[in-house]
């Protein structure tokens, strides 16, 4: 039974999920403005539109609850509008479309690894102390030789930067490493949350309401 339970508890630590800030920059002299029109663009390798939908709405209703004006790239310009065209024709394109600043979510790279999970975990042999050699030996030979079985971890690397479209100027760029996710529902969501709280924590941004 012991070994049931510790195996299960193996299982859901390698299950777990969790997403977290490596490294976050903001540029100097820099102070929350009254921004008019936020867009928020996904740029995602695999091109699943359906996660790109969910990254950057999730986004877009946490700098909304801000009280700022937000919305998706994907929803406002369609899922082809920036593709193959330059730098410069993407935030005139932006520009007149009223926006004064874009955010983009990267996903820069996607890592599957296996982690063998031991069937059970050897304690000091004071943990399993027996009387008698028998029932000693039955209890560790159960620990040894019970196998075990490989759990397939995923980390997911994001960065998102922010551009000021008035100033022309990248004023904040934030790195990001999720691991495990339960779904993309749930990375989106804590995502989104995690980087516009961090942007609030900087200066970049403040709640307006």
């Amino acid at each position: 039974m012991k070994t049931i339970i510790l195996a299960a508890m193996a299982g859901m630590l390698a299950g777990c999920s969790a997403t977290r800030i490596t490294h976050s920059w903001l540029a100097e002299d820099v102070a929350p403005r009254e921004y008019q029109k936020i867009v928020v663009v996904a740029l995602i390798k695999n091109n699943d539109r359906a996660f790109r939908e969910k990254m950057e709405q999730h986004f877009v209703g946490d700098l909304t609850a801000l009280g700022y004006t937000a919305v998706s790239s994907l929803q406002q310009f369609g899922p082809q509008s920036f593709a193959g065209i330059t730098e410069a024709a993407a935030a005139a394109i932006l520009e007149k479309d009223g926006a004064d600043a874009v955010v983009t979510i990267t996903l820069l790279d996607k890592e599957k690894e296996s982690q063998y999970i031991p069937g059970a975990v050897l304690h000091s042999p004071y943990s399993v102390y027996q009387r008698r050699f028998g029932g000693y030996y039955s209890t560790i030979s159960s620990r040894i030789y019970e196998p075990g079985y490989y759990a397939e971890n995923t980390h997911y690397f994001w960065e998102s930067n922010w551009y000021d479209l008035q100033k022309k100027e990248l004023l904040y760029a934030v790195q990001t490493k999720s691991f495990n996710p339960a779904s993309t529902e749930s990375m989106s969501h804590a995502y989104g949350k995690m980087i516009v709280n961090d942007m609030v924590k900087k200066g970049l941004l403040h709640k307006k309401h």
